[in-house]
């Protein structure tokens, strides 16, 4: 029998990966199946989006738009959308030609974005609690990732602004900001993102922001992208999605906006990894953008119904609730119920409640940081979110 050479016996999987494993995501989706549960855990609507928009690109389809390779860096009608969006909303004027670039979702821009902006040993501050791909793609790219944490403050998840310059160092080449945030629900205030911005010219920083629930902000709050800070425009890439905004999470539409330089770089990396994806979905995403402001209102309202909904049955079910300020989920702290361990309580509320959730530890790297919090999503159907209210508080009151 031959011997086994030393390449054949190294682990398949990339050292760099080796870390991360199936993906919490999965790994509780199938929980729901197999109890039967109410699957509250993965942050996907039970409906389809607007129905003109569905027909858009049942048209789209129809017509031959997009069947074949569509160009590299999107179709032209949904680069002009995107940059007529940015301008409109938030008076950010970018070329379509130029400085947007239309991606397989926005886990393909944050990963194509790193792969090209990051060299090995590059240090990435990312806030922490983090969704969970800027690990890995941080990890792909050779970088090192610092987490700043955002910790409970007065019923909100809050950032130390003193931690986060401390945080930097010679080696630091970009900061990763999600706001709206997931998965606390905070939304970064113009307080905060200036002095963000202040940090980054100062230390001659990168910035990529993931901005993808930017039309899920509820209250008070207020969406500034930080591209739109002094200083800012020439080092910021920032990214958006359909998915989240329109109810169409299959369809993997996203898209970069960014100078043109920035652009380039990340497309460089991007045409390596799908190249191209979603032909006749950027057609009807280029007519979503252009919906008229009531749908974007009428949308915010419906999810700050739902979040109300949601919100108020943990509270009676014994749950500590974080109200979150934006995206589609709520933090909750399980040690008023008497447990500490999210890990746990979210592998047995199942069987305990019919129910599935997310604990938040995963999108830490300090564990015990997360450990007592679980995520839950309310971007389903009211009845949907009534019924897992009843159960929760069946389980856990009575």
């Amino acid at each position: 029998m031959a011997a086994m050479t030393s390449s054949a016996r190294r682990p398949f999987l990339n050292r760099r990966l080796a870390e991360f494993g199936t993906t919490i995501f999965a790994e509780m989706s199938a929980l729901a199946l197999s109890t039967g549960s109410i699957n509250l855990g993965q942050g996907f609507p039970d409906t389809d989006g607007p129905e003109e928009i569905r027909e858009a690109a049942v048209r789209a389809l129809r017509d031959g738009r997009g069947n074949q390779y569509p160009p590299g860096p999107g179709v032209p009608e949904l680069r002009t959308a995107i940059a007529a969006h940015q301008e409109r909303r938030y008076g950010l004027s970018y070329h379509p030609d130029t400085e947007v670039l239309v991606t397989a979702g926005a886990t393909e821009a944050i990963a194509a974005a790193l792969l090209a902006l990051l060299e090995p040993g590059d240090e990435v501050i990312a806030l922490e609690p983090y969704y969970d791909s800027y690990a890995a793609c941080i990890a792909m790219a050779g970088g090192t990732r610092v987490p700043v944490t955002l910790r409970p403050h007065e019923g909100a998840f809050r950032l130390d602004l003193d931690e986060l310059r401390d945080a930097v160092t010679d080696n630091t080449r970009l900061l990763l900001i999600n706001t709206p945030h997931n998965p606390t629900g905070t939304v970064l205030t113009r307080a905060e993102l200036f002095e963000i911005a202040k940090l980054a010219v100062e230390r001659d920083l990168l910035v990529i922001t993931d901005e993808v629930y930017e039309h899920l902000v509820f209250d008070d709050a207020e969406h500034l992208p930080l591209a739109s800070f002094p200083g800012m425009r020439g080092r910021t890439v920032s990214i958006g999605s359909a998915g989240k905004t329109f109810s169409f999470t299959g369809w993997k539409v996203g898209w970069v906006t960014a100078a043109p330089d920035l652009v380039a770089a990340v497309r460089s990396a991007k045409q390596f990894l799908t190249y191209v994806s979603s032909g006749p979905f950027q057609y009807a995403v280029a007519e979503a953008l252009a919906l008229p402001d009531a749908y974007f209102e009428a949308f915010r309202a419906d999810m700050r119904a739902k979040r109300d909904l949601l919100a108020t049955g943990l509270t009676e079910a014994g749950f500590e609730v974080f109200r979150p300020a934006g995206t589609y989920f709520i933090t909750t702290d399980i040690r008023p119920l008497g447990e500490s361990d999210g890990f746990a309580f979210c592998r047995a509320l199942p069987e305990r409640a019919g129910v599935v959730a997310i604990p938040n530890a995963v999108f830490y790297d300090h564990r015990e940081a997360g450990a007592p919090f679980v995520r839950f999503a309310f971007c389903k159907q009211t009845g949907v979110l009534e019924e897992a209210a009843k159960r929760l508080k069946a389980a856990f009151q009575e």
